[in-house]
């Protein structure tokens, strides 16, 4: 048995059937066997010129029968081109002529084959390599678009897919509803390799025998070679060599498979926004808190006017994730809600990255917000350019705010979120109201113990390391800051930030954790924000 798969790596088979005009939009399926030889004719020409004539048409003759298909889900598609036709003159003015064609094309899966068989035929080793190196040499079958694939199958491959033909000659069967019939052109093997009606030339010497003084145009001269020219010019109606013979081919192969409905599955919701902040002059670190209020206010007014123009009939509009807020206006707990955390990565002490951070995730309302916002008015200057460099889940991304680590440093100033409690039950100890350094720890420690309630992944810290040294200074990027050089003011009436105890810590943890780490009073705002430093 010989069996050869065909590959169509664009996933389409341009080709015209015989006798049937471009225009009619009736692509050729199967492939015709009489293309396939030919094919292969023109492959030992141009990239196996080694193998002699008898060689190659000891392995074509084997392939002259009609063969059997396995053909893989198809359907159909089509191109319309107006292809010039030279200047034509209309009303005394020359004007370019056009034409429209149409290239009609059969659609298939890129990784199917569609598989020629013939039960019957045998080759022995030396000529199965042949045929293993023609189709190799095989780049296109029909049109030059139709890039394809060919090769030969083993023995037990071509076996299997036999019992899988869907497509194979007649053989005085009848169509049943299960079949149509259709015509393949195919090698007539008495005919196919004779020459008496190829177009031949004279020779450049006379020879005395007129018949011997002619030789033909093709080579090698069989009427497989034949050309177009000479069956139009001839009006042959069929190529001399070539026969038509009927198929059984499945009913509505061109028909799309019904698809199944799949389950939805429940993709990760994206966590991180993540922009490059671009301006000729970058704000300040210490303006790090007005610049995520600023970012807030913008952002949360450029998803309500996307959601009344989408539904003007809707009511007013409230993004949990940005606001913090539930649909009653009713602040949330947990912190799933958003943190906005401007950034200085270069460490030079302006503010050139702004992350959105949400362990709840957003919904896709607030991910057009996300992604519609472009410049942010700040200050009495220029607005800031913001380019979205990344949509994800905190694992995705590998900035200092991310990436793991076991030392994590303030980047801001940590904001205690209460007062020291100088009268009742739950009052501090007087060493902790006598210095305020030890009450900023205490309360960095509590707060801490609240985020590894929300964090399991949290592990204890080793160590704790105050950064604020006797001056009130510690190190952000190349520069050294006081807390209080930092505005920490909200626009929001009442709020006191700007008056509270606050310091910088190193926390030292057993084990390598992930980020982003931000706790303390004005946190979603980025204050007591830790980077690491690793």
């Amino acid at each position: 048995m010989i069996a050869i798969a065909l590959r169509f790596p664009a996933g389409r088979y341009h080709a015209t059937p015989w006798a049937r005009h471009v225009n009619e939009g009736v692509p050729e399926w199967p492939p015709s066997p009489w293309r396939l030889l030919r094919a292969l004719v023109a492959a030992w020409k141009t990239k196996a010129p080694h193998f002699n004539e008898s060689q190659v048409r000891s392995v074509l003759e084997q392939l002259a029968s009609p063969p059997s298909f396995q053909l893989p889900p198809a359907t159909t598609g089509h191109t319309r081109h107006y292809m010039p036709l030279g200047l034509s003159k209309k009303k005394g003015v020359y004007v370019e002529g056009r034409t429209m064609v149409f290239d009609a094309f059969v659609c298939i899966d890129r990784g199917s084959e569609a598989t020629v068989l013939w039960p019957d035929a045998t080759l022995d080793d030396e000529h199965r390599s042949i045929l293993s190196e023609l189709l190799a040499g095989i780049g296109y079958l029909g049109r030059t678009e139709s890039w394809c694939e060919a090769r030969l199958l083993s023995a037990g491959d071509a076996q299997e897919r036999l019992t899988k033909a869907d497509c194979h000659p007649l053989n005085g069967e009848s169509p049943g509803p299960q079949h149509e019939l259709v015509r393949v052109l195919c090698a007539d093997a008495s005919e196919a390799f004779r020459d008496q009606h190829l177009a031949k030339v004279k020779k450049p010497k006379q020879a005395k025998n007129k018949q011997a003084a002619k030789e033909s145009l093709y080579d090698p001269p069989w009427h497989l070679c034949i050309e177009t020219a000479q069956l139009h010019a001839e009006r042959w109606s069929d190529p001399p060599g070539s026969k038509w013979a009927p198929y059984l081919r499945r009913a509505g192969c061109f028909t799309p498979p019904r698809q199944h409905t799949a389950r939805k599955r429940s993709r990760p919701k994206i966590q991180v926004a993540r922009y490059a902040v671009d301006a000729a002059v970058l704000p300040l670190v210490e303006q790090t808190l007005p610049l995520a209020e600023q970012f807030r206010r913008v952002l949360m007014g450029t998803h309500r006017r996307i959601e009344e123009k989408r539904n003007p009939h809707a009511g007013l509009p409230r993004s949990v994730a940005f606001s913090g807020k539930d649909e009653h206006g009713v602040m949330l707990t947990g912190h799933s809600h958003a943190f906005y955390l401007p950034t200085d990565e270069d460490a030079d002490g302006r503010i050139d990255h702004l992350t959105v951070v949400a362990s709840g995730g957003f919904d896709d309302s607030e991910l057009r917000a996300l992604d519609r916002l472009r410049r942010l008015p700040f200050g009495d200057g220029d607005p800031l350019n913001l380019l979205l460099v990344g949509l994800g889940r905190s694992s995705d991304f590998t900035a200092p705010l991310f990436a793991p680590g076991d030392v994590w440093e303030s980047v801001t100033p940590f904001l205690v979120t209460r007062h020291p409690k100088r009268r009742g039950q739950k009052k501090d100890p007087p060493e902790l109201l006598q210095n305020k350094t030890q009450f900023v720890a205490r309360v960095f420690e509590e707060e801490l113990a609240r985020l590894q309630a929300i964090r399991p992944d949290l592990p204890s810290p080793r160590e704790i390391i105050p950064l604020v040294d006797q001056y009130d200074v510690f190190r952000v990027g190349q520069r050294r800051l006081r807390p209080i050089q930092f505005k920490r003011f909200r626009r929001k009436s009442g709020d006191d930030g700007g008056r509270r105890l606050a310091g910088a810590f190193r926390i030292v943890f057993d084990r390598p954790i992930t980020g982003p780490i931000a706790f303390g009073h004005s946190s979603h705002f980025g204050m007591g924000l830790f980077c690491n430093r690793e």
